[in-house]
This record gives C-alpha cells, sequence and structure tokens, in this order.
C-alpha cells in the first residue's frame, strides 16, 4: 500500500502495479518479454486449469521484484531455492481456487463500482484529479491495455469482497468473550525442583571397554570429512576505487547537469499505523475508523517504544505493517499531500496527531531526516564519491571480464593473473566442505572447489561473484579423503557422551522417585522461589514448565506434576494456587477483543483455502521442479 501513496513520476512501473495486488501473488504484467518457447508446459493444474510456464515466470518475477523493493538484504540464492519456487506456485494455485470460487458464487462487481474505485485510485491522481494522460502512461509503460488491466483490477476487488465477507462472519459471543479472557489472563502460583543431567555426570561409571565398543559400532559416528588446502585471489571493486582521480571541473559539470537532484534536496525516513478508510466511505465507517486511530494513537502517546508493536498489530498498510510500519526513505512529493505536509514539518522521534488522507487516518512517526539542503560547497564530497565509484563501477565491469578470462586460459595457476592484476595469492589452511563455506561465505565457490578437476587437476575456479562488485578464483593445492578418524582422537568425546546418556536416565530415576515420595518430609527436594505467572507473563520460568503447570489439574491443591526437560534433567512443577484476576480495563479488553477477533478472522481465511483445496483437483509437475534444481 506504500507505494500507492507515491506519485507515478517517483515510483517504478513495476511497484505502480504490485500495489494493485490484494493478496499475495495475485499477478499480472508484461506478456511480450517471456521467450515462446516451452509456453505450454504445465506447472500445475487446478481443477483443468493450467497453470504455464509463462505464468510462473512472471510470479517468479513480480515476486522478486516486490521483495526486492522491500530493501531488507536478501541472499541471491534464496530465489533459486526449491522452498521459494514451491511457495509461488502454491500462491498460483491459491488464487486460482479462489477465482474459481468467486465464479461459482457469482460475486459480481459493476461497472461503476471499478470505475470509481480506478478514478480514485492516488496512481492516476494530477492535482487532486483523475488524469487519464497520467492513466494511459502508466499503462503504456507496462504494456498493458486498458481492458486487460481493468479485467485485473476487477479480479482483485472480487477477491477483496471474499476476504470483506469472511471477515463479517466473525462474531464472537459477550459470555464467550468473557471467559476466553477470563482463561486467558488465570494466574498460577508455581515454583520447581530441578533435577539437573550434568550434575549426575559425576556419578555415571563408563569403562574403557564401555568407549571401545561404542567405537567399533558407531565408526560411521566419527568420519574425518575430506578436506582441501587452497590457494585464491579476490578482484574487488574495493582495490580500483584508489586508482580514479576526479577533477574539480568534472565535480562542478557533474553538480549543474544535476541540480534539480542535489538542490535543498531533503528526505524523510518514517513509519506509520493506518486505519484504512476510503474517501467514499459512509460517514458512520469513517467515524469508526478514526475513533480506533484515535485509541492506538493514545496507546502510542502512553508508551511511544510500543510503535513498532502496535503497527504491526494494527495497521491495515500490510506492506509497511510486516515491517512495524516502516516506510522506508521519500523525497517530498512522494507522498500524498496531507501525508508529506504533515512529515515535513515534524521533527525527529516526534509523533504525529491524527492525519486523515483518501487511504484512511495515519499516524506517523519521523524517524530520520536525511539531507540538510545547500549549495554546491556543501555536498561537493558527497558529488565526487558518487562519481568516483561511478567510474570505478565501470572500469571494474570492463576488467571483470579480462580477470575472468584469465584465470580461464592459464587454469593450472593463478600467477598469470596475480601478476597481471597486482593481486596477493591468498592461502588456507586445511578446511572441510563446511568450513570452505564458511570462510568463503558462496555455496556456488564452495562447489566450485569441490569438483573433480579442481581437486584432481589442480585447476582454477572459474571467477566467481561472491558478493556484489567481488569476484573470486581458487584453486585446491592439497587433498584429503574422508576417512575414520582413529579411537584415541575421538575416546574423550565418546566418554563425555556416554557419561551424559547414562546421567539422563540417571536424573529420570531420581527424579521420579523424588516424585512418588513428595509427601515424604525427610526427603529434602530443593525448591525455586514461588512466582504468580500467566500464560504471558512467566518471571522467567520456561516454555515447557508454563505449558505443564498450565496442564495440571487444580481442582486439589498443591498440584504436583513432573516432565523430562529434553537433555536439561527432570523437573518436578508444583501448583499453589489458582486466580483470576478482575480485570476491569476497558482498553484492555477492547485490545483483547481485537486480537481475538483478528485470529479468529485469520482461522475462518485459513479454513477456507484449505477447504477450497480439499475439494479441488490440484496436481503440480514435481518434474519441472526435479529438472530446474539440477540446473
Amino acid at each position: 500500500m506504500l507505494d500507492k501513496f507515491r506519485s507515478y513520476a517517483q515510483t517504478k512501473a513495476a511497484q505502480v502495479i504490485l500495489a494493485l495486488v490484494l493478496i499475495p501473488f495475485a499477478l499480472f504484467g508484461i506478456d511480450s518479454y517471456l521467450n515462446q518457447a516451452g509456453n505450454n508446459l504445465s506447472i500445475a493444474k487446478v481443477d483443468g486449469y493450467k497453470i504455464t510456464l509463462p505464468e510462473y515466470n512472471r510470479a517468479i518475477e513480480n515476486v522478486r521484484n516486490r521483495i526486492m523493493s522491500e530493501g531488507k538484504k536478501n541472499d541471491p540464492a534464496m530465489f533459486d531455492s526449491l522452498e521459494f519456487k514451491e511457495s509461488v506456485v502454491d500462491g498460483l494455485i491459491t488464487k486460482q481456487l479462489i477465482n474459481d470460487d468467486i465464479k461459482k458464487s457469482k460475486f459480481r462487481i459493476t461497472d461503476q463500482q471499478l470505475s470509481q474505485y480506478i478514478i480514485g485510485m492516488p496512481d492516476f491522481q494530477k492535482d487532486g484529479k483523475f488524469s487519464q494522460e497520467l492513466y494511459d502512461k502508466v499503462l503504456q509503460n507496462n504494456q498493458l491495455n486498458p481492458k486487460k488491466f481493468e479485467e485485473s483490477i476487477r479480479n482483485d476487488l472480487l477477491i477483496q469482497q471474499v476476504r470483506d465477507g469472511l471477515q463479517k462472519l466473525t462474531f464472537i459471543p459477550p459470555n464467550n468473550l468473557t471467559e476466553t479472557l477470563k482463561v486467558t489472563s488465570q494466574q498460577r502460583e508455581v515454583t520447581v525442583a530441578e533435577f539437573k543431567t550434568k550434575e549426575y555426570m559425576a556419578k555415571a561409571n563408563i569403562s574403557e571397554k564401555d568407549m571401545q565398543d561404542f567405537y567399533d559400532k558407531n565408526k560411521s559416528k566419527f568420519l574425518a570429512p575430506e578436506q582441501v588446502k587452497a590457494e585464491f585471489v579476490i578482484f574487488s571493486l574495493t582495490s580500483i576505487l584508489p586508482t580514479i582521480n576526479v577533477s574539480e571541473d568534472e565535480v562542478k559539470a557533474f553538480y549543474k547537469t544535476n541540480a534539480d537532484k542535489y538542490q535543498n534536496k531533503q528526505q524523510r525516513e518514517a513509519s506509520h499505523i493506518l486505519i484504512a478508510s476510503s474517501k467514499n466511505a459512509a460517514p458512520a465507517e469513517k467515524a469508526k475508523a478514526k475513533a480506533k486511530a484515535e485509541d492506538i494513537l493514545n496507546q502510542v502517546k502512553k508508551n511511544p517504544k510500543q510503535f513498532e508493536e502496535l503497527a504491526t498489530k494494527h495497521s491495515q498498510d500490510p506492506e509497511s505493517a510486516r515491517k512495524g510500519g516502516e516506510l522506508g526513505t521519500f523525497d517530498r512529493g512522494m507522498m500524498v499531500k496531507p501525508f508529506d505536509d504533515a512529515v515535513f514539518s515534524m521533527k525527529v522521534n516526534e509523533i504525529s496527531s491524527i492525519v486523515e488522507s483518501d487511504f484512511g487516518y495515519h499516524i506517523i512517526k519521523l524517524t530520520k531526516i536525511i539531507g540538510e539542503g545547500g549549495g554546491f560547497d556543501a555536498i561537493k564530497s558527497q558529488i565526487k564519491a558518487e562519481i568516483i565509484y561511478q567510474k570505478a563501477q565501470d572500469k571494474f565491469a570492463t576488467l571483470a571480464e579480462d580477470f575472468s578470462n584469465k584465470v580461464y586460459e592459464q587454469s593450472s595457476s593463478l600467477d598469470g593473473v596475480s601478476k597481471k592484476f597486482n593481486l596477493p595469492i591468498q592461502k588456507t589452511e586445511w578446511i572441510s566442505r563446511s568450513d570452505t563455506d564458511k570462510f568463503f561465505k558462496n555455496e556456488t565457490l564452495m562447489n566450485a572447489i569441490y569438483t573433480k578437476e579442481s581437486i584432481k587437476d589442480h585447476r582454477n575456479t572459474e571467477a566467481i561473484e561472491v558478493t556484489p562488485n567481488n569476484l573470486i578464483s581458487a584453486r585446491v593445492v592439497d587433498y584429503k579423503a574422508q576417512s575414520t578418524k582413529p579411537f584415541t582422537e575421538v575416546k574423550a568425546d565418546i566418554e563425555e557422551y556416554l557419561k551424559f546418556e547414562a546421567a539422563k536416565k540417571l536424573v529420570a530415576t531420581d527424579g521420579e522417585a523424588a516424585l512418588k515420595s513428595i509427601s515424604d518430609s525427610s526427603r529434602k527436594i530443593v525448591w525455586q522461589p514461588v512466582v504468580l505467572v500467566d500464560r504471558k507473563n512467566t518471571k522467567g520460568l520456561g516454555e515447557a514448565v508454563i505449558n505443564q503447570a498450565y496442564k495440571m489439574p487444580t481442582d486439589r491443591l498443591p498440584s504436583y506434576s513432573g516432565f523430562i526437560d529434553g537433555n536439561n534433567g527432570y523437573v518436578i512443577v508444583k501448583v499453589s494456587k489458582v486466580a483470576f484476576p478482575n480485570d476491569e480495563n476497558e482498553e484492555n479488553k477492547k485490545e483483547f477483543a481485537s486480537s481475538y477477533t483478528d485470529a479468529l478472522s485469520n482461522e475462518y481465511l485459513s479454513a477456507y483455502l484449505k477447504g477450497l483445496k480439499a475439494k479441488a483437483n490440484v496436481s503440480v509437475n514435481q518434474k519441472f521442479f526435479e529438472t530446474t534444481q539440477k540446473n
């Protein structure tokens, strides 16, 4: 939704299109860029409807762009992972299932409703009015004709009708809400006694024979991985930067050419909480939305530190809500006018009052001001740095091909490329495959080092871009095959393991015996201090203890129970009191009701989607994924 706040002139066209999507993977876009080869390949089928390769490719590209536009650092390898590809296909399947259900249920968006929605979209507004020129330009830049675009918007509005309909089904009777709140807020007075595994290890007796027998039966557990010694060179943009010279005249010329970019330019970095309300909404609906926004603003004022938490929980801008309300960095004029005027008049860390726009009601937090404006002298250093970096990038791009060719042409040694580019040859000690991955932090390079050619023929790997503007070529100089470690090398580890396993049995036996004799006053049990807990405020007790405490019967108190806490040991839990706090705080009740309603609404949506999948005939072309992963 953030992209809707921004005018077309300041945003990428792809972001404008993605901003129209109402649910993940509801995708449309450019058709012409696809290669026609393989267009008939079916990636999945939904009740006879084929999800084709072009549709899948569009989805991959749009989702990739959407994730990258969020500004977070992402490992490029993620986009090639099987998990990512399957999630995209699952999204396309979900979209098709909903579309089929819309047709069966005869949901309808009239031409008038469609027209009103498009005319009101900020993406096509100029001077507060719908601009046909801007509308045509956006569609043209995205190679979309009006019919195709309007069909997409109509489909998204139909999907929103489905979601809205499910939300209206969410009703919680007051008595049910009261009882749920009571159970949720129930408090229990708890104490625990711990029998720790590590403290029993000294009691475990492990013989030499025990260790030898374990070694003989489990030699596969004591394999030393294959290892290599390697040498490598790094060709980096940073090594080029010091060689770049920029004159004063170049800086002035660049400033003159880009005057609009630098003169009196400031940016803002802000977060917001949006309570959505259409400008055409009924007065009662607008009043309800505003009241909710004011309620949240009061919570923020009481504790500004919870702004991020409240944004994640309440904001109806899904894109920024996932990031705690974060909108990123933007220039003046990129947001709708009421928002823009407010944020550019605020101080850092200031929280705004309620700001109304065509999207609803905003609570804004200004987090940063970037740039102080000024003339040439104020930003001369910045411009010079930009020119140096651009020149270095151009030079790196030119030399990178030469570097790649050199390591390939003289593949038996790195000496040639080292001398030509004045790069030091660096060396590793013995490293395993896992060490190599950590050392170079790049799976592609690691795999190249461990090819048969690299190990047997000691040839250079190809030049691999391990991070942007950083190329590495490596060469294996020595190799150790996988082998079984000798008993003497692993003896101490085996003894430690066997002692720990024996101690786990001892501590369980001792803990269960203590629980059975809990009423025996002669047996001393060391209890931790008693604490009054609820499901949210655990007072330092672990999740396993809290879960156990709330599973225990409380008809007769005190109540005792014991359980094995993984490898940690045995824990006896004592519940001595149950309390139901009388919370008369209306604000807390409203917050709980809102959270409970949201959770129930999400469950309805999840159940609805599961129901559609259960009734449909869905198949996925697994062979396609196997082929793409191999490639």
